[in-house]
């Protein structure tokens, strides 16, 4: 494994590199809307327990049998993609009663209202003579018979799954007013193993769990990971050679790079939104503080200097703010200072020890981990301390992380066994009214998630 440690100037090559990447993508997928005529149908996800709306998602024909069978894989994982969202109702296709031919005619509304429903999605798929996929769709507001979308988009064929989560996206903004989040990835810490010798390996998948693949391959073990902001790399703490330190990882070179030989133990890192530099915990001593990394020029600034434990810094999305943790007051709780470490404020009184802090990116909200009374929960509260409000409860939940529209949230959960030898850990999804709880499948036990953002 080749390990660099001064790679300053190289940072900023990888990154016009993804750059560049990130454009032909665009390029590649040439995206082109239609005129959409206004329409009323809208879920608003900012209140309780909702009843999901049904939707129709048809197959997608195609013109030859390989085209076909990426229609029926496109549409299968746009529905599952809606319905995992807890706020559609992908009706079954047996229900439906006009055909695919007619349908790429005109919707007849009245059979579509006669199932029950609300909104339609159609579409086709196209093999280019330049080999390109040409996939189109469009969505129907059955209620009001109108088009409230449509879009197509040319990519290899091989991409058909990002093509899917594209449209699920779509469908989402438009009904919903808020941004998607299935073109996304998750990274996590897989784990396997007797409890006494664990082995915990790097890895990433689709939101869905779909394209999964390990990033390390568990002789060091590995904690922490969490995306840049261009979702190309991956910042993350290892025990390389038995030495606690912060890397990064190009997760497409496979590139991995040392954040400083610093002394004592590293860990706990984070990108700041701009990409230019890492807030992370260094341990020396027996104190714990946190420090800013300027990865252009490699100079290191303390930013909390107290007696206390202090870890787990998260950046607000204008990188104005840094939430952390200390214990500074007596027992762990949450703050919030300046990103130069000024105008530090206690923000969490609710009870109970407070831990991991995770700003959202909308900034409205910073999701947390607390345990009372033998308890452990996922809560949010506002950046003020008010508002908060519990939304996950289990014997031992951990590592909140946010999708990146700022409305649902992925952690860890442990099942306890009996004896305590096979303990089971899962990843989970929860949405912000607390309602819509799902597993994430994964090969392994699995925590520590972070969720990248939209894939440019």
């Amino acid at each position: 494994m080749t390990i660099k440690t001064n790679a300053g100037k190289r940072f900023w090559v990888r990154s016009s590199v993804a750059t560049l990447c990130a454009l032909a993508v665009v390029a590649g997928l040439n995206v082109g809307f239609m005129s959409p005529a206004k329409a009323e149908l809208r879920i608003d996800i900012t209140r309780g327990e909702l009843k999901p709306m049904p939707i129709a998602v048809t197959r997608f024909p195609g013109e030859g049998v390989a085209e076909t069978e990426i229609g029926q894989n496109l549409t299968q994982v746009i529905a599952a993609d809606l319905e995992r969202s807890g706020l559609f109702a992908p009706i079954n296709e047996k229900a439906f009663i006009q055909s695919a031919a007619s349908l790429a005619v005109n919707p007849n509304f009245a059979e579509w209202r006669a199932i029950s429903a609300q909104a339609l999605v159609n579409g086709r798929v196209v093999t280019e003579p330049n080999g390109l996929l040409r996939v189109e769709f469009r969505l129907w507001d059955v209620l009001a018979e109108t088009q409230m979308s449509g879009v197509a988009y040319r990519t290899q064929p091989n991409n058909w799954r990002r093509i899917a989560h594209k449209i699920a996206d779509e469908i989402y903004k438009r009904i919903t007013g808020e941004t998607g989040y299935f073109d996304t990835r998750i990274v996590y810490v897989s784990e396997s193993g007797p409890a006494d010798k664990r082995v915990k390996r790097l890895a990433i998948m689709d939101q869905d769990g779909a394209n999964h693949r390990f990033l390390s391959d568990g002789r060091f073990l590995v904690l922490n990971p969490r995306f840049s902001p261009t979702a190309q790399e991956v910042v993350y703490m290892s025990y390389f050679n038995d030495k606690p330190r912060v890397y990064v990882l190009d997760i497409d070179t496979g590139e991995l790079e040392l954040l400083g030989d610093f002394p004592g133990m590293t860990f706990a890192p984070r990108f700041a939104p701009d990409g230019n530099s890492v807030v992370m915990s260094q341990a020396l001593d027996g104190n714990s503080e946190i420090y800013e990394l300027d990865l252009r020029t490699r100079e290191k600034h303390q930013l909390t200097r107290h007696a206390a434990v202090d870890t787990s810094p998260s950046y607000s999305p204008d990188g104005s703010r840094i939430a952390f943790n200390s214990d500074r007051s007596g027992s762990q709780q949450i703050y919030v200072m300046n990103a130069d470490g000024g105008g530090v404020q206690r923000i969490s009184f609710g009870g109970g020890l407070y831990a991991t802090p995770v700003w959202s990116p909308r900034g409205d909200l910073i999701a947390f981990t607390k345990s009372q009374g033998g308890r452990f929960y996922i809560g949010v509260m506002r950046p003020d301390g008010s508002g908060e409000r519990l939304l996950a409860e289990g014997f031992l939940v951990e590592g909140p992380t946010w999708a990146p529209n700022g409305r649902v949230l992925m952690y860890h959960r442990q099942h306890p066994s009996r004896d305590g030898t096979k303990d089971r850990y899962r990843l989970y999804s929860i949405d912000l009214t607390g309602y819509n709880e799902r597993e994430i499948v994964t090969p392994a036990d699995g925590s520590d998630p972070a969720w990248s953002p939209l894939i440019p």
